[in-house]
């Protein structure tokens, strides 16, 4: 086997073995039952170094492989023409023999009849019936020569016969020998074609745990960054003092991550539709801006079109309609009632685009869909439902599925608004500003701070159980944040483990970095200043921070986004891409 060939099987062997007893040692092996963010993001590093590994290994033992079925091929050639020269061989031999056999019979039918006539005719006899003596001689010379012609001939056909044989040996010597390397070869790789499908099973069983312990990850990162699903409900969420600007912590310099909105960004925003009710917008307005002027209010559909609604049975739409719990009704008494209005047809459409204007599933009750009880909500909603009997959003004829959320945070994100048809079906809502005078009038003339939304600017350090993992405010000290910077350092730049960083703390467990032992990698200590640029397209675009080490160069939002998530002390979290970074 050549040395490269076993160098290769070796280190794919070696990878797939020791790997795998020590993967199966622990729980990497069962990836749904982790929820410890340090032990998955443990068990992502392990797995995908075991991937590098084993795919470059398997990538070697793949190039062997193709160069020893390209050996078996050349090999399989050479014995077919050895196996035709065999032939040939052999029919020359046996033409020889035949022609040798012919040749001594011809001889010994010449000798006999020499000896006969020789006892027949006696020499002197001969001599006399000669007319002449060189007659005799010439007779005589000339049955000598035939018989030695006959000699010679027999002789070079018997050496031909040898040689032949000689060949023949030869080639069935060489054409089993080309049989045993063939062989060997075969079962080397047969071996190797084996070692290779292990290991593309392997690795193809390491990315599905990965992708299993990524959405893992991903949901408990979720958990701080507030990609959950919700609307205002039926009462305007409570303010929180340490949650806003102006709450004091009592140090400084002291440093505090404020988001613009949450959860999602796309569709109508409700306390944007309320502040521009009360700017005195209608509801067909409000629902134009926030879907797209090429949406149609189709405002004659069947208002007897039944939906299945789970736990519920069947209704028609618009009894299903009044029974929606995702408007305050105190918005209607305080000039919101073109708002009730939007969210009655955007609600509406909704559920007839989820549940395929009935012939599909049945809604959920719950925020995951829309907030559903069953009873009328009565009050200003239901006028507004009334208000409203029959309106859809459609699009060439489709109905619009109508996203809609509490806050935005002053910018809208674009979605297709069809793709819960299924059949390629494509409609994009307007990304914008959410301003009467768009990028300029952000942040002071947003439509949700004209509606006071409490989530409109908002410093997260809670998760919606209420638990505040003993933090009572989202400020951070200035070492804090130069342990967030630390925490990036190893994320994006290299030279610790990524896996260990998460928040220290019983409320996340794990194995995280201390402070000390991320400022020895970082080499930040303190912070002093942060700016931060925002994007056109209602994101934040950089932060950078003043420091020990001095000015930071620009870090993407992104980034900094996630190095916060994941460092950032009990549950101080940012719930949105556009975010700013305050300094007091």
């Amino acid at each position: 086997m050549p040395k490269k060939l076993i160098v290769g099987i070796l280190v794919m062997v070696l990878v797939a073995g020791v790997w795998t007893q020590a993967v199966k040692a622990d729980e990497c092996e069962s990836p749904g039952s982790l929820t410890d963010p340090v032990k998955i993001e443990q068990c992502i590093g392990k797995f995908n170094n075991i991937v590098d590994a084993i795919s470059k290994a398997n990538a070697t033992n793949a190039s062997q492989l193709a160069g020893l079925n390209k050996q078996i091929a050349g090999l399989q050639s050479q014995i077919k023409q050895l196996d035709v020269q065999l032939g040939k061989l052999s029919q020359d031999i046996f033409d020889r023999e035949v022609k040798k056999g012919v040749q001594n019979e011809l001889l010994a039918a010449r000798v006999r009849q020499d000896y006969i006539r020789k006892q027949d005719q006696s020499l002197l006899l001969l001599m006399f019936s000669s007319q002449t003596a060189a007659d005799f001689f010439r007779d005589l010379a000339y049955r000598e020569k035939l018989a030695q012609a006959d000699q010679q001939y027999i002789s070079s056909i018997s050496g031909e016969i040898v040689d032949l044989n000689t060949r023949s040996t030869q080639l069935k010597a060489q054409q089993a020998s080309l049989g045993a390397v063939k062989k060997k070869v075969d079962e080397q790789a047969a071996f190797l074609a084996g070692e290779v499908a292990k290991a593309d099973k392997y690795v193809s069983d390491l990315s599905g745990k990965i992708a299993a312990l990524t959405a893992q990850q991903q949901a408990i990162l979720n958990a701080k960054s507030g990609t959950f699903q919700t609307t205002v409900g039926d009462v305007p969420l409570a303010d929180d003092p340490a949650s806003r600007p102006d709450y004091n912590p009592g140090f400084s310099p002291a440093f505090a991550a404020f988001s613009f909105g949450a959860p999602h960004f796309k569709g109508m925003s409700q306390y944007g539709a309320f502040g521009r009710a009360k700017s005195g917008q209608s509801a067909e307005a409000i629902l134009q801006a926030y879907y797209g002027g090429g949406v149609e209010i189709k405002k004659d559909y069947d208002p007897s079109r039944q939906i299945g609604v789970a736990g519920n049975g069947r209704m028609d739409i618009e009894t299903y309609t009044k029974r929606i719990y995702e408007m305050p009704n105190s918005w209607g008494d305080e000039g919101g009632m073109e708002a009730l209005k939007a969210q009655a047809v955007a609600a509406r459409s909704y559920a007839l685009a989820w549940t395929r204007e009935g012939t599909g599933g049945n809604i959920c009750t719950t925020e995951s869909c829309q907030v559903y009880k069953n009873a009328n909500k009565g009050g200003p909603w239901e006028v507004a439902v009334n208000a409203t009997r029959g309106w859809v959003l459609v699009k060439d004829g489709k109905i619009v599925s109508a996203w809609y959320s509490s806050t935005s945070g002053g910018y809208q994100e674009a979605y297709n608004a069809l793709a819960y048809l299924q059949n390629g079906s494509n409609y994009t809502t307007p990304a914008f500003w959410d301003t009467p005078s768009g990028r300029g009038g952000w942040t002071s003339q947003a439509y949700e701070k004209v509606a006071d939304s409490p989530w409109f600017y908002k410093g997260w350090y809670k998760d919606r159980s209420g638990d505040n993992c003993g933090r009572n405010h989202p400020w951070l000290t200035s070492e804090e944040m130069a342990d967030v910077l630390n925490a990036w350092v190893v994320l994006f730049q290299g030279g610790g483990d990524s896996s260990r960083v998460t928040p220290q703390g019983s409320c996340w467990g794990g194995n995280p970095y201390s402070l000390s032992d991320l400022r020895a990698i970082g080499g930040y200590t303190s912070v002093s200043g942060v700016s931060v640029t925002y994007s056109d397209s209602g994101v934040t675009a950089s932060v950078t921070f003043q420091t020990n080490k001095g000015s930071t160069s620009p870090i993407s939002g992104a980034d900094f986004k996630k190095a916060f998530n994941l460092r950032a002390p009990g549950r101080i979290s940012l719930k949105s891409g556009l975010f700013n970074i305050e300094r007091k």
